[in-house]
């Protein structure tokens, strides 16, 4: 099973918000997930008010082989994260 990092959308119309999963990579955008890692709210005033991650799980999953989409990269490394895990993307 291939687990890939990933966002999954909670919010209301005209108001999103999404939750930073792990999930399995065939499973729909809103389908099952293993484990919530952290929230991004795109309408946040600051980069801490929008991306809310736990890092030292973000760290053991992509550790254990798993991939986080190209905005969850993203987010990730505007938070801190994704360079502080070594994960350079070649």
């Amino acid at each position: 099973m291939a687990t890939r990092i990933r966002l999954r959308r909670i919010g209301r119309r005209k108001l999103p918000l999404y939750r930073i999963v792990i999930a399995d990579q065939e499973a729909p955008r809103d389908g099952r997930f293993i484990e919530i890692i952290g929230t991004y709210n795109p309408k946040g005033e600051t980069i801490a008010n929008k991306v809310q991650v736990d890092a030292e799980k973000a760290r053991q999953w992509i550790a254990k082989g798993a991939t986080p989409s190209d905005t969850v990269q993203s987010l990730l490394k505007q938070a801190g994260v994704f360079e502080a895990a070594g994960t350079a993307k070649a």
